[in-house]
Formats: C-alpha cells, sequence, structure tokens
C-alpha cells in the first residue's frame, strides 16, 4: 500500500527494513540499533554508503583506520563528489515537475530553479571560476545571504576541488576579516546589497573594505542588487551564469576528488583568539548529511511516499544549518529558502511572516531555531488563523533547548491549522562536525522539552566530573568514538594544537563538546546549554574575545566580561559587566555606543540583554577572566565550589558578583513562577 505524503514511512524504518533484508540485522528497538551503530563503526558507516548509493571510481581499501580520535581515518582510498551524489537526482525530479530551489523574500520576490538550471549554472560557475584560475585546494571566500546564487557558488566551488567559506551579510567587517584572513582566499564572491528587516541595506562600502584587508584575493565575483550606493569594479554574477561558453558548460562534470579532500571551512569560536576555522572532508559530510536525512525524516520530493515534499530551515548563510537546509537537495527534496528577517521588519515586528512563507510555498518541513518559536508563542501569535499550513508534517527545532510549553504550544497551533498530530525534529550538535549528537526519529514517542535519541553512529554519553557515564542525570555531552565528519584539522593549526586544546584537552582521546546533557534511562535526551564559557545566540556561537575586541577598543571601556547564560526552558540571557576608566559612570549614552560598537564589528544579535559598571572583572593569578567560574554562580552553583579566592589576582571583588548573583537568581526564580 502506498503511504500518504502526509505520514510517508519513517526514513529510519525504511533502512532498518534494509538492514534486515540485505544483511540479516534485527533490533528489538532504537536502542538496539543504536548500540550496534556505535559498537560496529565501521559496519555501520558503510551500510550508509551502500543505502544511499554513495558512488566512488576507485575501491575503498578500508573504511576505518584503528588510530584514536582525531587522527582516526576514513574510507582510504574511495573518491566522492558531493554535487555528482545531489545532481543524480535531476532526471527523475524534472520529469515529475518539482524544482530544486524555491526561495522568496520580504519584498515577496518569488524565483523557482528548476534540477536542470540548477546543473547548468553550477556547470557554469564551476567553467568560469576555472577560466580564473581557480582550482583544487584554492579557497573560495563568499559574503552573501541565503538566496539560490548562495547555493550555485558553493556546488561550483566544491565541483572544482576547491574550499568552500561563507559569511552572512549581517555580520561586521571586522567579524568577516578574523575569519577570513585565516584562510587566505584567492576569490571572493560578494553581494553588493541586501534588503532586511524592512529597510535596504548597502554593502558594496563593505566589499570594497574586505577586499582591501584580504590582499591575497585576486577575483571578486559580484552579485549585483539594486541596494548598492556604487557599483563595483569586478566580475558579475552575470557573466558566470551566462557568459561562458555553451559547450564547456554542458561537458562540464565534477571532479572525483578524494574522501578527505577539504570540502568547506566552517567558524567556531572559543573564548580566547580568533575564530577557529574548522575544515571538513568532503567524504566525511556526505556520510553526515546522509545520516542527517534519515533523522530529519527528508525524503525524495518526486517519490511516491514523498510527493511535494519541501523542506526549508530558516537560517542565515553564518550559521551551520545553512548547509543542511542545502543538504535536502542530496535526497531529491526541494528546498524553500527565505532572504530576510524572520520577523519582517525590525521596527514592527511580525512574526507570521516565515509561516506565511511556508504556507505560500506548501513547505512540509519547516525548522527553526528554538529562539524563534518561543518569540512567536510570546508575541501571542495566531499561527492556526495562517491558512494553508496543513501540509506542514514536521516541525524542527535546534540552537538552544526548545521549552516543553513552546514545543506544546507550537503543536496546538499547527494542529488548529489543520496539520494534524506533528513530529518534532529537535536536535542538538554543531558547527564543528556538521551535524547533530541529539535529534529525531519519527518512529519514537515524543516528550515536550525533550530529544528523543542519539544518533545513529555518534558514541554519545554523559560523563560526570570522574569521567563516568551517568543516565538520568546531568554531565558533559562527550563522543567517545570518532565520527567520519569530525574536522580534518583547523586551518593554519601546526601540530593540531588548537584542535587538541578545543574538543581533547580534557579527557584526552574523547571528545568534549561543551554542553550538559541528561541522558534519560529511555534513550531520551535533554540539553541545558553550554558548559563552558562560549556565546550562544539562536544557535550562532561567538567567542567572549571576540566582544571584548569591539569594546574594549572603546576609550571609555578599560576592561569588560560576557556572561552567556541558558537555563533549560529560558531564553539566552547575556549580561556584560565594564570596568570604566577613571571618574566615568555607564550613562544611557554610552550603553547605546558600546552596543552600536557589537553591533557594527559583530552582529546585532550579541547584543547584550544588560550591561552593568563593575569596579574590578575577576581574573586568574596568571590574568585570566574567570567566565566560567561567574556563569556557574550566575547559575546557582555554590560560590564556595566553583571559585578558590587562592587562586585569584583580585579575591576583593568576589562579594560584589555573589551578591549579583542572588539578586539575579531571586529575580530569575520570580520570572520562572509567574504563570
Amino acid at each position: 500500500m502506498t503511504t500518504s505524503a502526509a505520514s510517508p514511512l519513517p526514513q529510519i524504518q525504511h533502512y532498518e527494513q534494509w538492514l534486515a533484508q540485505q544483511h540479516g540485522l534485527r533490533f528489538d528497538d532504537y536502542e538496539a540499533l543504536h548500540a550496534w551503530s556505535v559498537a560496529h563503526l565501521a559496519d555501520f558507516w558503510h551500510s550508509i554508503w551502500d543505502y544511499y548509493q554513495l558512488e566512488s571510481p576507485t575501491p575503498i581499501t578500508e573504511v576505518l583506520s584503528a588510530d584514536p580520535m582525531p587522527d582516526a581515518r576514513w574510507f582510504s582510498g574511495a573518491q566522492v563528489s558531493l554535487p555528482r551524489q545531489l545532481l543524480r537526482h535531476t532526471a527523475a525530479a524534472e520529469q515529475a515537475g518539482v524544482p530544486a530551489i524555491v526561495s522568496d523574500n520580504e519584498l515577496g520576490q518569488v524565483r523557482e530553479m528548476a534540477w536542470p538550471e540548477l546543473q547548468r549554472q553550477v556547470a557554469s560557475v564551476a567553467v568560469a571560476l576555472r577560466s580564473l584560475g581557480i582550482g583544487r585546494g584554492d579557497r573560495v571566500a563568499a559574503y552573501m545571504p541565503n538566496i539560490p546564487e548562495t547555493v550555485v557558488a558553493m556546488l561550483a566551488c566544491v565541483s572544482l576541488g576547491a574550499v568552500w567559506s561563507v559569511c552572512a551579510p549581517d555580520m561586521g567587517v571586522a567579524a568577516v576579516v578574523d575569519r577570513f584572513k585565516q584562510i587566505e582566499p584567492k576569490a571572493l564572491i560578494a553581494v553588493d546589497g541586501v534588503y532586511y528587516g524592512g529597510k535596504p541595506l548597502d554593502r558594496s562600502a563593505v566589499v570594497q573594505s574586505l577586499l582591501a584587508e584580504l590582499p591575497t584575493v585576486q577575483y571578486c565575483l559580484t552579485v549585483q542588487t539594486p541596494y548598492a550606493a556604487a557599483p563595483l569594479g569586478s566580475r558579475h554574477w552575470d557573466w558566470a551564469t551566462t557568459g561562458q561558453d555553451a559547450q564547456a558548460v554542458a561537458l562540464f562534470e565534477p571532479e572525483w576528488l578524494p574522501f578527505d579532500h577539504p570540502i568547506w571551512i566552517v567558524y567556531s569560536s572559543g573564548t580566547t583568539g580568533l575564530p577557529k576555522p574548522i575544515v571538513h572532508g568532503t567524504g566525511g559530510i556526505l556520510l553526515a548529511l546522509h545520516v542527517a536525512g534519515l533523522h530529519n525524516d527528508l525524503g525524495a520530493s518526486y517519490s511516491d511516499s514523498h510527493a511535494g515534499e519541501r523542506f526549508l530551515w530558516y537560517s542565515s548563510t553564518g550559521w551551520v544549518m545553512w548547509n543542511i537546509q542545502v543538504s535536502g537537495l542530496l535526497f531529491g527534496t526541494t528546498i524553500t529558502i527565505f532572504d530576510g528577517h524572520p520577523a519582517g521588519s525590525s521596527s514592527q515586528p511580525d512574526w507570521g511572516v516565515l509561516w506565511r512563507f511556508a504556507a505560500r510555498h506548501r513547505t512540509t518541513i519547516f525548522g527553526a531555531g528554538a529562539a524563534y518559536y518561543s518569540n512567536c508563542m510570546k508575541a501571542g501569535l495566531d499561527v492556526g488563523a495562517i491558512p494553508g499550513l496543513q501540509q506542514v508534517r514536521t516541525l524542527g527545532s535546534t540552537g538552544s533547548p526548545l521549552a516543553p510549553e513552546v514545543q506544546r504550544w507550537g503543536s496546538a497551533q499547527l494542529q488548529a491549522a489543520g496539520a494534524g498530530e506533528v513530529f518534532w525534529c529537535n536536535i542538538s550538535g554543531g558547527t564543528d562536525f556538521c551535524g547533530a549528537f541529539i535529534g529525531g526519529n519519527r518512529s519514537l514517542p515524543q516528550a515536550p522539552g525533550r530529544m528523543q535519541c542519539r544518533w545513529l553512529g555518534h558514541a554519545v554519553e554523559a560523563w560526570n566530573e570522574q569521567g563516568q557515564p551517568v543516565r538520568d542525570e546531568v554531565g558533559e555531552l562527550v563522543c567517545t568514538k570518532p565520527i567520519p565528519s569530525m574536522p580534518l584539522y583547523f586551518w593554519n593549526d601546526p601540530g593540531k594544537q588548537r584542535y587538541l586544546d578545543s574538543y581533547f584537552d580534557h579527557w584526552p582521546g574523547i571528545w568534549r563538546h561543551g554542553d550538559w546533557i541528561q541522558i534519560n534511562s529511555d534513550g531520551s535526551c535533554v540539553i541545558y546549554g553550554r558548559s563552558d564559557a562560549t556565546i550562544n545566540r539562536q544557535g550562532l556561537r561567538m567567542g567572549t574575545s571576540e566582544i571584548y575586541n569591539a569594546i574594549e577598543a572603546l576609550p571609555e571601556v578599560q576592561d569588560s566580561m560576557v556572561i552567556d547564560l541558558e537555563y533549560l526552558g529560558r531564553d539566552s540571557y547575556m549580561p556584560l559587566f565594564v570596568v570604566l576608566r577613571g571618574g566615568l559612570v555607564l550613562d544611557a549614552a554610552l550603553q547605546d555606543r558600546i552596543a552600536q560598537a557589537i553591533r557594527t564589528a559583530l552582529s546585532p544579535r550579541f547584543v547584550p540583554d544588560t550591561i552593568v559598571q563593575v569596579a574590578e572583572v575577576p581574573r586568574t593569578l596568571t590574568g585570566k577572566k574567570l567566565e566560567l567560574p561567574i556563569k556557574k554562580l550566575l547559575l546557582g552553583q555554590p560560590a564556595g565550589k566553583v571559585l578558590n579566592p587562592q587562586t585569584m589576582a583580585n579575591p576583593g571583588c568576589l562579594p560584589w558578583y555573589e551578591a549579583y548573583a542572588a539578586r539575579h537568581l531571586a529575580q530569575h526564580s520570580a520570572q520562572t513562577a509567574t504563570p
């Protein structure tokens, strides 16, 4: 019997049936399947290769080497191509009449791109880049929004074996330069303007600044818009897509690349130094994205069971969820992408914008950051009154913990809209390995506030301070065995020292992710936020050092410390403590200048919730800011357990922070108790 498009057989069940038929493997429940997947890593990942029919023109000589993390080698001998794997859906999708990309923006400018046109544009841009001398190993940086051109540019780059890296146009020049300058790009692909938050924004001066700050860039390819104040003297996108030799475009084929050839560089910030330029491998990413498809329950839009499937995961290009959004194409799924602010105008927020977008374009899988759903609920949005949402069968959430009441609200709203029972695919993972440790499984029961399971092939545990695995209590999220999409390395990191310090410093050979997690007896999980001092705002991480660089450049600010507080079921709350130069007082004007400095250098999302003037920032004897101990204090842990005055350079400032923490916790408790 054909399963209806509204409730197709879960992809994980298809995979389990295949395991039984092809390998005689049967499991009593998901926990048993997961246990097999991590106990037999090579067999599991080879099964993903076979199940999704990944291809290599050369034989696999070894699936997994015996080297410990982070030096394990995967699929030795294999060659892979993400564009080849993705574009092989072209003929079937075209025959069924389903598009590859549906895009829209705040102005309602709808575009559809057919699969053959996607294939043609990827080939044309690749031919253009090759004519400029771009090839294997060259870095191509992109300053681009969430539009079809960005998808095409990425696929064209990796078709040549070039290494892709993108930042969003809402990031300031300093933040972009801090990222791109490290990787020494040979080419820049940039947009000269955007329309965002209800207004046009000229980005031509930003692009000129980037070119001045990035001396290795030899070529700039510009996507022109009506919003630029002045034209940029560079090659234009139309030249790349329509100005190439037609025969060369028709004959172009993406290159086969070694399994561990770099595909892209993404950035995740720690608490010190420049953002970490994380290099991912082509083959590891291909495998990770296919496991994501299992758990996110993606199917081909041209198939009988998933006919008309349309996938949205709202994201800026600066967040790894953009990569996950694009990965829908790997499954033959139409992706629906929105370029703009999810609430429309920043001066007059309208939280129905994204829902109406989903209704207008018949989206079936709707994903966003947890904070987005919370904002919709707080705004009193009546999603049920928006016509056209009855086809939504999945709501995805990530970026921060999703409160139980928000999940219940979302389910009720979609039921009121006629969508019936909705599958919540709540995931937690990260930029670091372009995947998720914890996620969804439509075959399992759902409980608001919980994530259903650990992903297949991911040996995730909660460890206590003694390094022992625990159940039904909060511990450090660790991964005890390698996964293919763990970073190859950080760019320009001799001896992998920064890589090791980032994930393996606490327990050698064990990946420590920096999250608090509780794994329950039934296998469900709860994430309680960051266990380190990294800032996490709506799923985007930023190192505290980047905020300090922005505000301590102000002549009035002598010292500062920022803390990001995450509570299960509540939004991130970020106080900024500042020490001002002698005799100055923190007035409204100075607060505005501090906030503006952060907006300009980084992004508006990293503006703190409150700015507090303090006499001193607590530091260790070696001068390090005590961010994590103060964070733990503000989360309610006893001062005696998290702070040792004997190791401090200025213990006299502790009573002030203890008193502040007590006031903050009392206020937080009162807010929590308020119905």
